[in-house]
């Protein structure tokens, strides 16, 4: 089943259980995903779809952190703490740091040779690419943080 029929299918629950938040960024998430395949000109890969709902949550996390603590705010972020969870729950879950240390336990001695953080992260992704282990740049560098350590 594709993620435009996961969204589908969640944004009709949500609609019969009469959740009108969870039912509006479900539908937006489906819109995106299709605008997305309309421009490409082709069926996006899970990947590609999944890009574009990550895109999504950075651009809700972008607004929460743009949000002032004043009346009514709070309403506000909430209701995007909660879009986020409905979006993180279609994402796969990722690596965690202590799982990303241990898949670059190979290359550790190269890590802690290259000049910087940035050139050790670029060498970390590298074998993880070549790896074919797909991980989130942020935590890769947080892990090659803590073996550089």
């Amino acid at each position: 089943m594709s993620l435009v029929d996961t969204l589908r299918k969640q944004a009709l629950e949500a609609m019969k259980a009469k959740d009108g938040a969870a039912t509006t960024i479900l539908r937006l998430a489906q819109s995106e995903v299709q605008a997305a395949e309309a421009r490409a000109g082709r069926a996006l890969s899970a990947d590609e779809e999944f890009a574009v709902v990550r895109k999504l949550v950075k651009s809700n996390e972008e607004t929460m952190a743009g949000i002032v603590d004043a009346a009514g705010d709070g309403a506000r972020r909430a209701a995007l703490v909660r879009e986020n969870e409905l979006l993180n729950a279609l994402l796969p879950k990722g690596l965690s740091v202590p799982e990303i240390q241990t898949l670059l336990e190979p290359v550790a001695a190269a890590l802690r040779s290259a000049a910087n953080d940035g050139q050790a992260t670029g060498l970390a992704l590298k074998h993880l690419k070549a790896a074919g282990v797909s991980a989130a740049g942020n935590e890769v560098a947080q892990a090659v943080k803590a073996l550089r350590a």
